[in-house]
């Protein structure tokens, strides 16, 4: 023991990049379809695991939510029907930021009926 304090597990070095620096994410979705709260709620919880990374959003066609993770789509909801989960996504942004090749996310969750 040096006599210092221990720094907290989950802390950058002073300079570091923040987590998730040099991944950007493109979500396309429908905002007619109501999709808008979808990547809002998505977006929030990308940013709070990983406040480096940039994240932009464009208005779809009909049915749309599609994202794509430094150039590559890894889910599309045209293809797969639901929306991703949340965990599915915070691991292939893992695997962006620390070099792995992605893969595209092929669960999904239904998408919410309002009855």
């Amino acid at each position: 023991m040096s006599g210092e304090p221990a720094a907290d597990v989950g802390e950058s070095p002073p300079g570091a990049p923040l987590p998730g620096s040099g991944v950007r994410i493109v979500v396309e979705y429908c905002e007619p379809c109501g999709f808008e709260s979808t990547y809002l709620e998505l977006a929030s919880a990308v940013k709070e695991e990983y406040p480096g990374i940039q994240i932009e959003s464009r208005l779809g066609g009909t049915g749309a939510f599609e994202i794509e993770i430094n150039g590559q789509l890894v889910f599309s909801k045209l293809e797969n029907g639901g929306f991703p989960y949340e965990k599915d996504l915070i691991e292939a942004i893992r695997r962006a930021s620390s070099g792995e090749p992605l893969q595209k996310i092929t669960n999904s969750r239904p998408p919410c009926v309002i009855l």
